[in-house]
């Protein structure tokens, strides 16, 4: 044996002199569970729906002052094509479902022209699903809306077929693009 070897097997049976399994087990349990409880302390949980009301408009977007720029209204300019409850409305945001409910991955499309800068963009309408309807801000606008056989532009079918509960609560506005106009 090299003296390296001699070395390393003189610290380990010291190390197992001074400990033991049973020892080893519990330091690894409480590690796991003050891991787990981490997530239980208190964190300020402030986003920017919060912040002061009276700010600038976000790039690309009309004033919030008008209805055209405001999330909380049906005259907003991407709910153009909109049928449901606004999740802005529902504890959620004109882009994000409320906390408890989870954003079909089936939609509708709708073509909204912002007002700010006249261009048509395509927009995706997500429905937020498995909890009870939010039952606030119901705005039914059906502009380019087509009959339930034209499935992907028809607002009339519950969207939530996707997701783990077929339960509608509350529906966002999602940009997907830029649309392209013919002539």
């Amino acid at each position: 044996m090299t003296s390296l070897d001699r070395l390393a097997a003189a610290a380990t049976r010291a190390l197992a002199r001074r400990s033991s399994r049973r020892g080893l087990l519990a330091r690894v349990a409480a590690a796991l569970g003050a891991g787990a409880a981490l997530p239980l302390l208190p964190v300020l949980r402030v986003g920017p729906a919060a912040a002061a009301p009276e700010r600038e408009p976000a790039p690309g977007e009309p004033d919030p002052a008008t209805p055209e720029g405001n999330p909380g209204d049906c005259s907003y300019w991407r709910y153009c094509a909109i049928d449901g409850f606004l999740a802005s409305c529902c504890g959620g945001t004109h882009r994000s479902c409320p906390p408890g409910t989870e954003m079909s991955p089936i939609t509708w499309l709708g073509t909204c022209r912002n007002p700010a800068d006249g261009r048509l963009y395509v927009i995706s309408y997500n429905d937020c699903c498995g909890k009870e309807p939010c039952g606030h801000c119901m705005c039914r606008r059906h502009e380019g809306d087509r009959p339930v056989y034209v499935t992907p532009r028809s607002n009339d079918i519950n969207w939530c077929l996707g997701t783990r509960s077929a339960i509608y609560n509350s529906t966002v506005a999602v940009v997907v693009g830029v649309a392209t106009e013919s002539g």
